[in-house]
């Protein structure tokens, strides 16, 4: 069923009891051309796109759980390409055209606000660093402007200017970033894959892999054994246990990060705000929740849990950037797994194993590179090479030392 201004008419002189499923809980098959593992926002964005531009439709996504269980139900909606190394840049700016053009891509409502991003900056070095970006992402053709202070003061009012610790002297603004609803995400890109003939396999847990002379089979799972031609890693926190069913030890941890939501307000944040003297973002939900976050928990972790002392620090932060928070009752939190590599950088690339393919490593990006990721991967799977604009995502630049280390912290997981 396509959804359109038709369709809900129709539906309503109906009684809205003619509406189909929006995508088919397959139960797996015994043999696939392609099996991508972990039914999250990359894993579902790369069937669609297998399907789409390269005609491969026997495939199959196995989810442990539930489709938007994971990290693409977890976190905190922000789509941004204000990168500045060129690894980044370019891989980047074409996921934010994806998602301006995804609702028709797809033929659902994801929600996709570009409301803009603000980075502030509070110091003169801070300026700097921002203006060198913002010039880089300009000579990649991608938007951007430096703020001053009164410039920013006109946009959001409701900051601190004047802290004596913190005082904010300007931000950057990418205009065209902003959000998007994260489970219309999986949803969309659940339904516009199976509608392509792809079968999403839910509570399809995945528990062995197996491999013959250097190439892989199958795999096995809850559901028994599941031949196939090519397999993709899609598990985000989890692929490194998923990877080392394949024999594979991967340069990533995990770490737990949190996000929140507050009570509804009436508007007041119309952009994402990020705070230049920590580690804080902030925006408003359609329903008038600020939906915020921050640094990961510093421990390895498993749990879709994290802790209170990263609670305060996350609260102290975001007050100190909007005083008037403290004022707000705050209704719940939740936890992604979050699958940190070594330079803060993605990996999608091939495996020395034959017709094994990997997508991890995604670090705090991970949601606002869905469209890019999935476009990439499905390219990495179907053609046996890398797409240009993930070329630089290999996984032997860690032995190499080409390494794509966009906030300057070296080899410290936890830092990025």
């Amino acid at each position: 069923m396509k959804y359109s201004i038709f369709s809900l008419l129709s539906q309503a002189f109906q009684g809205n009891k003619g509406w189909s499923t929006a995508w088919r809980d397959a139960q797996p098959k015994d043999e696939y051309d392609v099996i991508i593992v972990g039914g999250g926002g990359h894993g579902l964005a790369t069937a669609h796109y297998l399907a789409k531009e390269h005609g491969l439709t026997n495939v199959a996504v196995l989810e442990k759980g539930y489709i938007g269980s994971g990290n693409v139900g977890r976190n905190t909606t922000i789509i941004r390409s204000n990168y500045l190394l060129p690894g980044n840049t370019p891989f980047y700016e074409w996921s934010l055209k994806l998602w301006e053009g995804l609702e028709q891509d797809i033929n659902f409502n994801a929600m996709v606000s570009q409301r803009g991003v603000i980075n502030l900056f509070h110091s003169d070095a801070q300026r700097d660093a921002f203006a060198r970006r913002g010039n880089a992402m300009r000579l990649n053709g991608v938007d951007s402007e430096l703020l001053d202070r009164e410039q920013v003061r006109q946009i959001a009012p409701y900051l601190d200017f004047d802290n004596a610790r913190f005082p904010v002297k300007g931000g950057l603004l990418q205009p065209r970033g902003g959000t998007v609803r994260h489970d219309a995400v999986a949803w969309g890109y659940a339904r516009a894959a199976s509608q392509r003939g792809v079968d999403i396999c839910q509570n399809c847990e995945v528990t062995g892999v197996r491999i013959e002379n250097g190439k892989i089979i199958g795999v096995e799972t809850t559901k028994g054994f599941i031949r196939a031609k090519k397999v993709g890693f899609a598990a985000a926190g989890n692929s490194s246990r998923v990877a080392a069913m394949a024999g594979l030890r991967l340069p990533i941890e995990s770490h737990v990060l949190q996000a929140f939501v507050s009570e509804g307000v009436k508007p007041l944040i119309d952009t994402v705000i990020t705070f230049g003297a920590g580690h804080f973002y902030v925006s408003q939900s359609d329903k008038g929740g600020l939906v915020f976050g921050g640094d990961i928990d510093g421990y390895n972790s498993y749990a879709q849990r994290g802790s209170m002392p990263l609670v305060e620090h996350l609260m102290e932060e975001g007050v100190a950037m909007i005083p008037m928070l403290s004022r707000l009752r705050f209704l719940r939190s939740w936890g992604g797994i979050m699958d940190m590599s070594m330079d803060g950088s993605p990996i999608i690339d091939k495996t020395p194993i034959e017709g094994l393919y990997l997508n991890a490593g995604w670090c705090y990006g991970g949601f606002k590179a869905t469209p890019a990721s999935g476009w990439c991967f499905a390219h990495t799977i179907a053609r046996d090479e890398p797409h240009k604009l993930n070329a630089a995502f290999r996984l032997d630049r860690f032995a190499t030392g080409h390494l794509i280390d966009e906030k300057g912290q070296g080899a410290t997981p936890n830092l990025h």
